[in-house]
């Protein structure tokens, strides 16, 4: 990266406290993210999102964060307090969730919600705010903005409603997008149409993306760099369009269990782990 880095992630580790002992979330993860797309895959429990939760402070409740460092253009995110972790989250980090349907509030208007999310970070109007509003609606590509700002999540359908946690979290301007499995509950069409709109708006605005997913061949199609995580931790980093040329047995094993139409397979690969493959401290736990 030519410029210097939005967010700077080092040694970070995220660690929950159970009836059963400690259970190591995240185990060292360092990364620099710019203006760019970072993709981040691996397997359900590889780490992935929570990752994405520390960084907005959002890690559930009994959860412990540590890292050397944890910034965002120059403010310590891991020490800040409370008001100046509000004005990030939002303003500059926003976090766009796996399924709307969990993410809308059901008893607002969607107008409503994307203005809300305008108005905490920007003192305007609300008449500004409205027409910002609509101007994001028609962004995000939605045909009627006046019908679906006056409609109610339950009344959109999928897709639609990705579009518009799109918006929400595309209107206060952040410089950073943590995109959290945003198309895994849309069909193959819709997704395509939901990442063409994300990806408009990010090369317009100049954003930085964390992309984070299982999908292996979506993240290499779309981002620019992968980090592939394994047992909370980053095993392998490549440019996205190398990522067939990846060499760690982990990733090799991922990308070999994907199906193809090319080539005739009679069944797939099954994935064999190694302990070896995480550090020692973490491996003879």
């Amino acid at each position: 990266m030519s410029e210097s880095p939005l967010l700077r992630v080092e040694d970070l580790h995220v660690s929950y406290n159970t009836p059963t002992g400690i259970v190591n979330a995240v185990s060292g993860v360092s990364f620099e993210l710019g203006r760019e797309k970072l993709g981040i895959v691996g397997e359900s429990g590889s780490g992935k999102s929570q990752t994405g939760r520390a960084i907005l402070g959002l890690t559930a409740t009994g959860g412990r964060v540590r890292a050397k460092r944890l910034e965002f253009d120059g403010t310590d995110l891991l020490h800040a307090d409370a008001r100046t972790m509000r004005e990030v989250r939002g303003g500059c980090i926003s976090m766009i969730m796996q399924d709307p349907k969990y993410s809308l509030n059901p008893v607002m208007t969607i107008g409503s919600q994307i203005e809300e999310a305008f108005l905490v970070h920007r003192a305007t109007s609300k008449a500004d705010a409205r027409q910002r509003t609509l101007d994001m609606l028609h962004a995000v590509k939605i045909r009627a903005p006046e019908r679906v700002y006056r409609a109610y999540p339950h009344e959109v359908s999928g897709g639609m409603g990705q579009r518009i946690m799109i918006a929400m979290m595309m209107i206060p301007e952040p410089d950073i997008i943590i995109a959290d499995e945003p198309t895994s509950a849309l069909d193959v069409t819709v997704q395509l149409q939901v990442l063409a709109v994300l990806d408009d708006m990010l090369s317009e605005r100049g954003m930085g993306l964390i992309f984070i997913s299982h999908d292996l061949n979506l993240v290499a199609s779309f981002c620019d760099r992968i980090l592939v995580m394994y047992g909370g931790q980053v095993v392998e980093e490549c440019a996205a369009a190398d990522l067939d040329q990846a060499t760690h047995p982990y990733t090799r094993g991922l990308l070999n269990c994907l199906p193809s139409l090319d080539g005739a397979r009679e069944e797939l690969p099954v994935l064999r782990r190694d302990p070896a493959w995480l550090s020692n401290s973490e491996a003879s736990r």
